[in-house]
């Protein structure tokens, strides 16, 4: 049986305490993850859902779809070397006129948002490009720091990461990966969104 977090469609049926019942709409989550965190986010904030079917795809794969199926649209999108996987925005150019009218959100994930005055959508560098991008302007907005994983790297890439790191303050340490994620951020915007009307 195949692992429920790789399956692209799947029920979400958790009971715990804090929980948003949502009833049975049908929610899409989209994700462009290069190293597997923005993935890893996606999946912690589908543990605050309940009742509801989840349609989950790679932005990297996804073909053109109809987004007026679903209740709501979630999208997260990693950055790599100061840019978006050039998936997600010809998807957002494709699909714009639908995600104007969908109840959808979105969310990035970078290091730059480690630090404490680049962790909102008011301040984060990337945010900010992304919006000047996208002719899609979501209402609901999301930053997250991201994780260094020097161990997912190969050697080029993790000299330009040791490079960024060195410019921005940031561990050049090759010997161990650290996670910036904030959980507790990451689950407030999950209920928050799910719960919105």
């Amino acid at each position: 049986m195949a692992d429920w977090k790789s399956s692209h469609f799947w029920y979400c049926l958790l009971l715990h305490s804090g929980v948003v019942e949502v009833g049975m709409d049908k929610i899409l989550v989209l994700y462009s993850s290069r190293d597997g965190q923005t993935r890893k986010i996606v999946d912690v904030m589908l543990e605050e859902i309940s009742g509801c079917e989840v349609v989950m795809q790679d932005l990297h794969t996804l073909p053109m779809c109809n987004l007026s199926k679903y209740a709501k649209v979630l999208i997260g999108a990693s950055i790599r070397y100061g840019n978006f996987h050039p998936s997600l925005l010809s998807f957002i150019h494709a699909h714009a006129e639908q995600l104007e009218v969908a109840n959808a959100a979105f969310f990035c994930v970078n290091l730059t948002a480690r630090k404490p005055e680049k962790q909102t959508p008011q301040t984060n560098a990337y945010m900010k490009k992304f919006l000047r991008l996208s002719p899609w302007k979501p209402k609901t907005l999301g930053v997250f720091a991201g994780a260094l994983q020097y161990s997912r790297y190969n050697w080029w890439q993790t000299l330009i990461i040791q490079l960024i790191m060195k410019i921005t303050g940031g561990s050049t340490d090759t010997s161990k990966d650290l996670e910036f994620t904030d959980w507790d951020k990451v689950r407030s915007f999950a209920r928050e969104f799910w719960s919105k009307k």
